[in-house]
Parts: C-alpha cells; sequence; structure tokens
C-alpha cells in the first residue's frame, strides 16, 4: 500500500493520498503552479497522470537548502559507457582521480547507490530515455531500433519549448545515424564509434570523418551548441561519450598514466567453488580473464602467472580513458561558467551500467554483481542543494528513474508510461520512509555474445538473490549478504539457515515481475556458455 505524494517546481511539499494493492514502488512528478500525480493503471505499472494543486511556495526550498528557481533549467546530461560505480575519485577510490566529476557531486548531490536495470548498452540507454525497463521500450539487446514512436523525456521537453540536442554515442540501432525524435540538433554515427577519426553524421547530414580524440571531438560539439543557444529558451543537451568502452584506446596526454602500477586479478577470480559451473567455463572465453581481453593479449587462453600482464594494461587503458572524460566534464562546467548559466542547469554525470574488471573471473557487464550494475550518478543543480551544502543520497536509485526526475526538475508533466520515479525530492533531502528498497535486475541471453545466461536478480540494500532461469543445462542459483560480504565472494544459496530468505525472495522476484508487466518472464533459451570469439564487426 502506498501513499502517493507530489512536488512542485518551488519545492513546496503537499500531498495527495491514495491507496493501491501493489508491490511496485509509487513515482512522482511535478509542473509549476499546477502539480501533477502520478498513478499506477493494471498491474504493467503504466502511469497516467492526474492533477492536483500545488500550496504556498518557496518554504520546502529554504528547509532542504534548494533555490526556487525563476524559470526552467537548463539540462546537461553526461553518459559514459561502461563505467563502474567506483571509478570516480569521489566514490572514495583512488584511481582514476576524476576531480571535475567530483565537482559535480561536491557542488551537488552524490548519489552513492545507483543501479541500471539491464547492464547492457542498448537497453540501458532506452531506460534512461523512457523511464521504462527493457520489456516494455522493447530495446532487449545491442541490436534493437529504439521504437520512434517512444515516448521519452526529451521529446516532452522539445514539445515543451526546450531547444533539444543529442552529440555522440546513441548507441540504439547500430546501422542508423540519422536523427531520431525528440532532438533538433542530432550528431552520432553508426555503431560504437572510434576512438579516434570517427564518421560523424550532423542533422541527417552528409558523413564525414571528424578528426581527432572522440572525447574531444563530442565535448567540442557540445561546446559550440551551448555557446549557440539564447537566453530567452530553455533548452538540454546529451553528451554519449564512448569511453570508457572498449577497445580502450587513450589520447597521447595520458597513454602513459599509471604506468608503474601493479594490479593483480582480482582474489575473487580465485573463489569460484561455491558459485555457478557457468563461471568456470567463461574464464577462457571472450569475457573471461584467461581470454583476449579486448585485444590487450594476443595468445590466449593464457592461465600463466605473467598472463596478467596483459590484464594489467587493460585496467591501466580503461581508467586513461576516463581520465579524458574527466577533462571534458571540466570543459562543460567552464562553457556554462563563460555563458552564465551554471546555476540555471540541471547537470547530471551517470553511465549506462559498469562492467566487471577481473572479478569473479569476469571481464565485461551483463550479470547481477555489483561492478556490472552499479553506476556513478552525481547530479549540480541549485535547485537540489546549494553548492555550498552538497548532499550524499543513499537511498537505491535506477536508470528507470532519469525519465520522471528530469521532468519534475522541469516543472513538466510527462507522456512516459514510467516504472521509476523521481528523486527530486530525495535529492534535497526530504525523507521518504515509502522509497524503494529492492529493485528487480534483468539481462537476456545473447546467441552473438553467449558468455551469460539469463539474469534475473532481486537486489535490497543488504541481499542479493540470483537466478538463471530457461536454460538447457540448468545452473546453480546464488544469495549474498552485501551488508557483510559487499564483494558477493561467499555464496549462501545452499545455507540451511536461509533456505526461508531464499524462498521470500524468489517470491519476491516474481511479484516484482509481474507488478512491471514482465509476466509471464519471456526470455530467450540460454543454449550454454560458447567458447567461439564473437563476429569482429560487432565486438
Amino acid at each position: 500500500m502506498y501513499r502517493y505524494a507530489a512536488l512542485d517546481l518551488n519545492a513546496r511539499w503537499f500531498y495527495c493520498e491514495h491507496t493501491i494493492a501493489m508491490s511496485f514502488p509509487h513515482p512522482r512528478a511535478c509542473r509549476p503552479a499546477s502539480t501533477v500525480l502520478l498513478v499506477f493503471l493494471g498491474v504493467a505499472g503504466a502511469l497516467p497522470l492526474a492533477a492536483c494543486s500545488s500550496g504556498p511556495e518557496n518554504s520546502q526550498a529554504a528547509a532542504t537548502g534548494a533555490t526556487a528557481p525563476s524559470s526552467r533549467p537548463n539540462i546537461v546530461f553526461v553518459l559514459t559507457d561502461d563505467q563502474r560505480w567506483d571509478a570516480i575519485s569521489l566514490a572514495g577510490t583512488a584511481t582514476p582521480a576524476t576531480p571535475n566529476i567530483d565537482r559535480i557531486g561536491r557542488e551537488g548531490v552524490y548519489f552513492r547507490n545507483a543501479f541500471a536495470t539491464t547492464a547492457l548498452c542498448s537497453p540501458s540507454r532506452a531506460s534512461i530515455l523512457t523511464g521504462v525497463y527493457a520489456h516494455t521500450h522493447g530495446v532487449k539487446d545491442n541490436f534493437t531500433e529504439f521504437p520512434a514512436d517512444t515516448p521519452t523525456w526529451p521529446l516532452a521537453l522539445q514539445r515543451a519549448g526546450y531547444e533539444t540536442a543529442y552529440i555522440g554515442k546513441y548507441h540504439m540501432g547500430e546501422d542508423n545515424d540519422l536523427p531520431r525524435p525528440g532532438f533538433d540538433y542530432f550528431a552520432t554515427h553508426k555503431g560504437q564509434g572510434q576512438y579516434f577519426d570517427t564518421t560523424f553524421r550532423i542533422n541527417g547530414g552528409e558523413s564525414r570523418v571528424i578528426p581527432g580524440y572522440y572525447t574531444h571531438v563530442v565535448t567540442d560539439l557540445a561546446d559550440q551548441w551551448i555557446r549557440g543557444r539564447s537566453a530567452d529558451r530553455p533548452w538540454s543537451i546529451m553528451v554519449g561519450h564512448k569511453a570508457p568502452h572498449s577497445f580502450y584506446l587513450p589520447e597521447d596526454k595520458y597513454k602513459d598514466a599509471f604506468r608503474d602500477m601493479q594490479i593483480p586479478y582480482p582474489a575473487s577470480a580465485f573463489m569460484l567453488d561455491d558459485k555457478p559451473a557457468w563461471y568456470r567455463d567463461r574464464l577462457p572465453t571472450w569475457h573471461g580473464i584467461y581470454g583476449p581481453l579486448f585485444d590487450y593479449r594476443k595468445q590466449f587462453p593464457d592461465r600463466t602467472p605473467a598472463g596478467v600482464t596483459a590484464f594489467e594494461e587493460m585496467v591501466r587503458s580503461y581508467w586513461r580513458t576516463i581520465l579524458s572524460v574527466d577533462d571534458s566534464v571540466g570543459r562543460l562546467y567552464q562553457t556554462l561558467q563563460d555563458t552564465g548559466q551554471l546555476d540555471n542547469t540541471v547537470f547530471i554525470f551517470a553511465s549506462d551500467h559498469g562492467i566487471l574488471n577481473g572479478e569473479h573471473g569476469m571481464i565485461d557487464k551483463r550479470t547481477a554483481h555489483e561492478p556490472s550494475i552499479r553506476i556513478p550518478l552525481v547530479v549540480r543543480y541549485p535547485g537540489l542543494t546549494q553548492p555550498s551544502a552538497p548532499r550524499t543520497v543513499d537511498r537505491m536509485v535506477l536508470t528507470t528513474d532519469f525519465a520522471p526526475s528530469i521532468l519534475d526538475m522541469a516543472g513538466l508533466p510527462t507522456e512516459v508510461t514510467a516504472h521509476g520515479r523521481s528523486w527530486k525530492a530525495v535529492a534535497q533531502g526530504q525523507d521518504d520512509p515509502d522509497w524503494r528498497e529492492s529493485y528487480v535486475y534483468v539481462y537476456n541471453y545473447e546467441k552473438q555474445f553467449p558468455y551469460t545466461p539469463n539474469v534475473r536478480a532481486l537486489r535490497t540494500e543488504d541481499w542479493k538473490y540470483v537466478r538463471y532461469p530457461n536454460a538447457v543445462t540448468p545452473h546453480k542459483a546464488e544469495l549474498y549478504h552485501l551488508a557483510e560480504d559487499p564483494g558477493e565472494l561467499v555464496n549462501l544459496i545452499d545455507a540451511p539457515q536461509h533456505r526461508a530468505r531464499v524462498a521470500a525472495m524468489h517470491a519476491e522476484l516474481d511479484r516484482q515481475l509481474k507488478a512491471l508487466g514482465s509476466w509471464p518472464d519471456v526470455m530467450p533459451l540460454d543454449e550454454g556458455i560458447g567458447q567461439q570469439l564473437p563476429d569482429a564487426n560487432i565486438r
């Protein structure tokens, strides 16, 4: 049973109360002077809008340290690819150092527990745009075109008068570099793009190579576009980086960074006895630590101690590409300062998902492990908190929360059918006892990359339950006590004392899948862990 609350643009709380027998967390959205209420419609979790009335202005903003914006804010959304949650120094890690990304969080909000609902590029990007899981938006793999008629938050902003742009890696439709709905300016390329000298297509014009390092090229284009905007019209821009996606090619400036740092295989790579057998089957493959390591290892499989040298260089180069991204964030921050728009801009930095760098013997994402599903997320906007009063949020937030949150901060209703919910109030420091305490993670087996089974997982604040359904050869399930075992080293699935917990989490996972409208839970047949390399043109 849930109580729905709505928040107006000036951050004044009022409540519209209603209860409904649903297991899925309630969403929240707002609009200026006429705040809107999101409600559920049926078990599929469709969320149309109903209007409510707003109350007095500004008192809640003062209470939370936020500034009530005088106009609709601009939006800058910087999206990286495959960046782990701990690959920013704000997370407490010394490597890589990311002072510009950290600055966004140190002058705004750092979400310490942000997660992808599917740790795969295209499905996650579609969820970021739409606010729904992959079974609803339809992009379940990296080869499916994003449906043109799908509601997105950029399209909603555009219809509300925002000028909108997308620059960089779009990656929903491998062979399509034409403009997509919701964007007035669209500069992208086919497929993954290259770290150097990518062929871009701008606004559907002639395709041409733009010389230079990818990270700097998209930053240059974004800088030019932002500086060309008029102050009398709100705008929104997404900047999609290739980095730090494989194959990792750093720019010359950083090619020797971390050169003397030793990086051993993670200890968890050798603690596989209580894990499903597919972990061990995967070790010599494209996604295993003894495999080719995205071409950093030329002779494979290599199980020798000396083989770690290739692994070290792979991880170093992963970090090196992030240093360039950090420079990009610093440039965009400076652009906003130079144009006098910094404090009227919502600056979001996030990744589509994380990646495993050797943990559990694995390379790549897709699995439900913490390095795969957790993402960095920092947001700077005085409408959430003053730069002098930064805030850390420990609540679990999801990629499906971006759409309702951005529209909430822009003061707009949404046409999006949202599985997520706005974190605006949480980011303003308001307590929400009804915020989600668990979420469902979903991944579907791919024949093109047959190294990960179907994955269905339930993650709570303290526990994680993972199962691998619809497999030719059944896989062992997993249970981890994250509060005591954050590295997921000890699989408790067979422990007699946890049988009741396993049964309860299994049932809750089913219940949430039904609430999401993903029932029956359709997925491909897992034909087992393949040993062959993927086709060269899709790596």
